[in-house]
């Protein structure tokens, strides 16, 4: 079953930006797109993964289809889909089969081959790209298992190793820096100040950290009222925060200002208003919103984006470290896979053999009974049965025993031999001798 997988795909290692956009696939085209690679390549089941970051496609082919002309019709097919010179696309698509397109879907989950090494996210977004698949009618009895093999696996990854705990964003490293300092922050308001996307991913943190109260100030309102509206915060306008400051506990600021937004006077008298509780202060900007001279002031904790920039590459370097930890669990998730899909195959090949034999033994015994009826002695009807269910037993094991002597290797005649109970001592003493 795992040798049948094809993965082909671009990512942000080989591929620029604007190529990974043309053929990024929207949410409301996966189910059209999952029928089409389908009905126009030799794939029989799919599933389309498309971020920010990459496009994959995963597939399972018949047995007799070779891997590489597969792979070229699905890149052709892709290349169609969006309107994209195959040329162009060719340069910057890498390809896996069998195993190595499993380790690679694994690795995939398990955040090893993000741009940020360990982010979480795209377990969650390769999830929802399967159950489109399965709602689409593109997921088969192989990718059914292999998908959810590939999750338990990822799963494993991110529970014994630390390759997800230590933030590698300055925006997710701010919001870490409150948990040094603040033990509930249930209890705690946060100023966030400005709206871009660093604000925004600020916001979306604090709001899952349980964060109990948020404002957004910004030069405009009306960007600082949309940033609200997500997550459910009051917006003020920039002008406001020097009177709003004594409020806030936490204050994260990113601005595309010139000049500082907050001296070391209007902290100090927020402090004072606050009866010098501690603050937490993070400047994201560059140059600085908050000027330096605050950091002097005592109950005051602030950081600069340099500061996060060095907590930032020691995580990335901790994370780079269980990444071998976590290659180490994915190969032995895969063996496990693998060990698991061949016992399967065994127990299928023994039902069947089974199956086999009391459908031989229903015929015989049908046999009997009509003879009996007939009057026949039952001497006569149990030697005739007796003769039927070893002749129609063992055809099939004699036959492929007798093709295995053709085949002049003594050493494969001893094990045929071993499985049908029979011993050929001689075989196993002189390989030379064959069965003829």
């Amino acid at each position: 079953m795992i040798r049948n997988l094809l993965t082909i795909g671009i990512n942000h290692d080989s591929a620029s930006v604007a190529l990974r956009e043309q053929v990024a696939f929207a949410p409301e085209r996966q189910a059209e797109a999952l029928t089409s690679v389908i009905e126009h390549t030799a794939l029989e089941e799919a599933v389309i993964l498309s971020t920010c970051n990459r496009t994959e496609v995963y597939g399972m082919a018949a047995e007799s289809e070779d891997p590489a002309a597969l792979s070229e019709s699905v890149m052709r097919w892709v290349a169609d889909f969006h309107g994209v010179a195959v040329n162009e696309l060719a340069t910057c698509t890498y390809r896996n089969y069998g195993e190595q397109a499993l380790v690679h879907l694994t690795r995939v989950a398990a955040g090893l081959n993000s741009m940020v090494l360990g982010e979480p996210q795209i377990f969650g977004q390769l999830k929802s790209a399967y159950a489109v698949a399965e709602e689409a009618g593109a997921i088969g009895g192989r990718l059914s298992q292999l998908f959810p093999a590939a999750f338990r696996v990822a799963k494993k990854v991110r529970t014994d190793t630390a390759i997800g705990e230590n933030p590698v964003s300055v925006a997710y490293a701010s919001v870490d820096l409150t948990g040094h300092i603040f033990s509930d922050l249930a209890s705690c308001t946060a100023l966030v100040i400005g709206a871009g996307e660093t604000i925004e991913l600020v916001a979306r943190h604090l709001k899952e950290a349980n964060l109990g109260r948020l404002i957004v100030a910004n030069r405009t309102l009306a960007r600082a009222e949309a940033l609200a509206r997500q997550f459910n915060a009051e917006e003020i306008m920039l002008a406001d925060v020097p009177d709003r400051l004594a409020e806030a506990d936490i204050v994260i600021s990113s601005t595309g200002s010139q000049l500082p937004i907050l001296g070391k006077g209007a902290v100090e008298r927020a402090l004072k208003a606050r009866r010098w509780r501690p603050m937490l202060m993070v400047d994201l900007a560059v140059p600085r919103d908050i000027e330096p001279q605050v950091s002097e002031l005592s109950d005051v904790y602030l950081y600069t984006v340099d500061d996060l920039r060095d907590v930032i590459e020691e995580n990335l370097r901790l994370r780079a470290s269980e990444a071998s930890k976590a290659d180490e669990i994915i190969a032995e998730g895969i063996a496990g896979v693998e060990r698991e899909f061949v016992a399967r195959r065994s127990s299928d090949v023994v039902r069947s053999y089974r199956e086999s034999a009391l459908a031989i033994q229903h015929e015989a015994l049908t046999r009997a009974h009509k003879m009996l009826e007939k009057g026949e002695s039952p001497e006569k009807v149990l030697e005739r049965l007796a003769r039927d269910l070893t002749n129609k037993l063992i055809h099939a094991p004699t036959a492929g025993l007798r093709q295995v002597a053709q085949e002049g290797d003594p050493g494969n005649v001893s094990r045929v031999a071993a499985l049908l109970g029979v011993s050929y001592p001689h075989l196993e003493r002189d390989e030379k001798t064959t069965l003829q």
